[in-house]
């Protein structure tokens, strides 16, 4: 720009023979450029402010009364007092008073080259004005290339929204000198006249442009607030809030800080001059931040604002100033609003700035409390509200998720856990210890899965787990893995527990393409996997067909309890020492119509289900005890035995039915064995403890059926007041080929022994395991090697043509006459 100026200077000597003199009138000039000056309009391009002055007007006049190089001299002097006044960056002072003359020689060369200048003619009048607009155009076009080389290429609406407003005042500036120019020909009275005008101009200017500003105050306010209010709960309101926060009070930082609270993490998000995205930095110190948190007042600082300790603080963070506003809900801060860096090198933060960041803090920290409401009213929807994890709705919405977008070779796998145990827990401990143990369970399921995978808890006692796996047996290997890691030992305080889960495995596409499919089967094959030594089940269209079978079952058992379709089959029981038939156990039977042969197991857990479970009780019990009866009457006495569930030892009253029973039918309570299953007892013995008292009171004989298969068994033997045990038939069938079901079956018949119990042993099926038993000293036989459970018409022709009558003083005993 310099050597553009001393060139176009050049130019000027050849073309003028006297481009200097005046020297008095350019110290008017001089004076005047001065005062024009400070009288500037303030204009932003990106993050630079640019200054359109007044100066035009003595510009005009100047061109029209004085040399060229004495008005190019003049204007660069007065320029250049003004940048240092204005205390201007050394480098951006320079380059205003270069560029400065540079404009000032392209305006005297429009001069000299259309000149000279007569004020009477309107020619010369266009000659001036065209003067003072390339003055402006060089001007601003080196403003504009000199950004475009730091910041990048400005876009044509970009250029065109800058120059226009230049230009215009160029204009009115250039008309106002005209007419300044006429007047200054028509004498001195109507100068005065003129002053006159100005000055009434000038209080009126300023009146409106107060008048402007506030109202384009109160509009961006307005549109501001408009904008926050309709911003939705999405995360997006710090873009909106800042952006316009930093254009309303021209701020090179707008700055939103919110503390860590709860699960939100802390925020610190800042809208700066140039850049389009949200930065994570602030345009203020951290200090003047923590003051205004810990004081609730706001603070300010800057030329115009603050006290000698905040302006340090602030130039060695780098910054000329800045305005902290606390946000306030209620009476707690729940974070700042922030402004540094007014833009301009002359512009500074005042107090009404101050005024008008607090007025928006108040409307921004009404919407971010609102936004949090919203976004923790949204958590809970979606979340548990125990263990924080995300409940069926959002395990749905993921599981959707996943399907829709599922790649080849693999597969969207469910893993349910149902936690075991959690109502003994709850009921020995207390909710409160169950709440801790369900908690617990989800904080290891949380550390211990994959990190791809998403955990949830989608009932009381059951945990999801979901993620994309190569293939079943992936699945199936990390249930079992998972499972076994939940095993370890769970300490409550001075209280150790050991916590096993059921898992159940289904698979997408396999066995389902909606959430609410795979959900449903994965609890299916939970439900299947309790009966499982491993734990862990594969959900197939077995166990879903079964299921569905049960619920079917539900309105039919009702009728067939009514309508006595149910068949009650017998089983006898032998004594293994001389083969002597001491009784039988009794089995319910139901032919459905329909669907055939309905497996025991499913009946049961229908009635268990469907609150029919007493009355299936009783219609064994009933038939047992009347062909007990019918028994004795023909002389030969046998016991009969009726497996109860632990549901029926919770009813207090069941023990005064089971003795109207007896008296009904006339039956010694002896000549009645009640089977429980080993699970039952020893999972809830305290609460069945009264029950089973009763029972043995009446005379009722005991037994623990399924012996062997539940946990710390033996330590219960001598608490429950039991006649009789039984050994699951699952470690009799293999005592002839394992060594480790033959030591477990002869440690139950020892330990029996020590507590004067007698043993009964299921599934007796070959001759081998026969001797086995009668070697090791078991008292009682019971399987298809003896018969299988028979109608009782079967069981009368068994009887004759499998054993033989002894008599004996309590009535005839019934002997097999051979085994096989």
């Amino acid at each position: 720009m310099a050597l553009l100026t001393l060139g176009l200077t050049a130019l000027v000597f050849r073309w003028d023979d006297q481009p200097y003199g005046a020297w008095l009138l350019g110290l008017v000039f001089f004076v005047l450029f001065l005062g024009a000056e400070m009288t500037t309009l303030q204009f932003e391009v990106r993050r630079h402010g640019f200054v359109i002055s007044l100066a035009d007007i003595p510009f005009l006049l100047a061109l029209a009364y004085l040399p060229p190089v004495t008005l190019l001299l003049v204007r660069i002097a007065a320029h250049a007092l003004v940048q240092v006044h204005r205390r201007a960056v050394p480098v951006k002072a320079i380059f205003n008073t270069t560029s400065m003359g540079a404009s000032v020689a392209c305006a005297n060369l429009v001069v000299l080259r259309w000149g000279p200048i007569d004020p009477e003619r309107p020619s010369s009048w266009l000659v001036l004005v065209v003067a003072v607009l390339v003055s402006h155009l060089v001007s601003m076009a080196a403003v504009i290339g000199v950004i475009t080389l730091v910041q990048g290429r400005f876009a044509p609406q970009e250029t065109a929204s800058t120059l226009l407003p230049s230009v215009i005042v160029a204009v009115i500036n250039a008309s106002v000198g005209l007419a300044v120019l006429l007047i200054l020909r028509e004498g001195i009275a109507a100068f005065l006249l003129m002053a006159v005008l100005v000055a009434f101009f000038v209080v009126a200017y300023r009146c409106y442009a107060k008048s402007m500003n506030q109202n384009r105050t109160l509009t961006e306010i307005y549109d501001l607030t408009g904008a926050i209010s309709e911003t939705p709960p999405d995360g997006t309101l710090p873009d909106v809030l800042l952006a316009r926060v930093r254009q309303l009070l021209q701020a090179e930082y707008a700055t939103l800080w919110l503390p860590a609270q709860g699960r939100h993490p802390e925020v610190l998000l800042s809208a700066r001059a140039d850049d389009k995205g949200l930065l994570d930095v602030a345009g203020a110190p951290e200090s003047l931040r923590k003051q205004a948190v810990e004081t609730g007042q706001t603070v300010a600082a800057g030329a115009k604002l603050g006290d000698d300790v905040s302006r340090s603080q602030l130039r060695e963070f780098g910054t000329k100033d800045a305005i902290i506003v606390p946000l306030r809900a209620s009476s707690a801060v729940i974070g700042t609003l922030e402004v540094a860096g007014r833009l301009g090198d002359n512009l500074n933060f005042g107090p009404g700035d101050v005024r008008l960041l607090e007025a928006v803090a108040a409307h921004a920290a009404v919407a971010v409390e609102n936004n949090r409401l919203v976004d923790r009213l949204r958590f809970d929807a979606y979340h548990d509200a125990l263990t924080a994890l995300p409940n069926r709705r959002r395990i749905s919405q993921a599981l959707e998720e996943a399907v829709r977008v599922r790649a080849p070779g693999e597969v969207v796998a469910v893993l349910m856990f149902d936690v075991d145990g959690l109502r003994d827990v709850n009921d020995s401990l207390g909710h409160a210890a169950g709440d801790q143990l369900l908690a617990e369970v989800a904080t290891r399921l949380r550390t211990l899965s994959p990190p791809a995978a998403l955990v949830g808890r989608v009932g009381g006692d059951e945990f999801v787990v979901t993620l994309r796996l190569p293939n079943a047996e992936a699945a199936l290997e990390l249930a079992a893995e998972l499972r076994g890691q939940l095993q370890d030992p769970m300490t409550f305080g001075s209280l150790t527990l050991d916590v096993d889960t059921a898992v159940g495995v289904s698979l997408h596409p396999e066995h389902g393409s909606d959430p609410a499919t795979l959900l449903q089967r994965a609890d299916v094959a939970t439900h299947a996997a309790k009966s499982l030594a491993g734990g862990v089940q594969l959900f197939d269209l077995a166990l879903e067909s079964r299921s569905v079978r049960r619920l079917g079952l539900a309105g039919d058992l009702r009728r067939a309890l009514d309508n006595d379709e149910l068949e009650v089959y017998f089983q006898p029981k032998v004594t293994l020492r001389d083969r002597r038939l001491v009784g039988v156990e009794c089995l319910a039977r139901w032919e459905h119509p329909t669907h055939g042969a309905v497996q025991p197991e499913d009946f049961v857990a229908v009635a268990e289900h469907t609150g029919q479970l007493s009355r299936l009780t009783e219609v064994v019990m009933r038939e047992g005890l009347r062909r007990a009866r019918q028994w004795v009457d023909a002389g030969r006495p046998l016991s009969v035995a009726v497996n109860l569930s632990p549901r029926t030892l919770v009813d207090p009253a069941f023990p005064d039915r089971v003795d109207d029973l007896l008296q009904e039918y006339g039956v010694s309570p002896d000549r009645l064995t009640l089977e429980i299953t080993e699970d039952g007892v020893v999972d809830g013995v305290d609460r069945l403890l009264p029950t089973l008292r009763r029972l043995y009171d009446l005379g009722v004989h005991l037994s623990v059926d399924d012996f062997g298969t539940g946990y710390s068994s033996l330590s219960y033997l001598r608490r429950l007041p039991v006649h009789e045990v039984k050994v699951d038939r699952s470690f009799v069938q293999g005592m002839a080929t394992d060594p480790g079901d033959l030591a477990i079956v002869r440690a139950v018949v020892d330990i029996s022994r020590h507590f004067g119990l007698s043993v009964v042993a299921e599934g007796v099926e070959s001759e081998l395991t026969l001797e086995l038993l009668e070697e090791i000293g078991c008292d009682i036989g019971q399987g298809f090697l003896f018969s299988r459970p028979l109608p009782y018409e079967r069981l009368e022709a068994w009887l004759g043509a499998q054993t033989d009558a002894e008599p004996t003083p309590l009535g005839e005993v019934r002997r097999l006459r051979a085994v096989g």
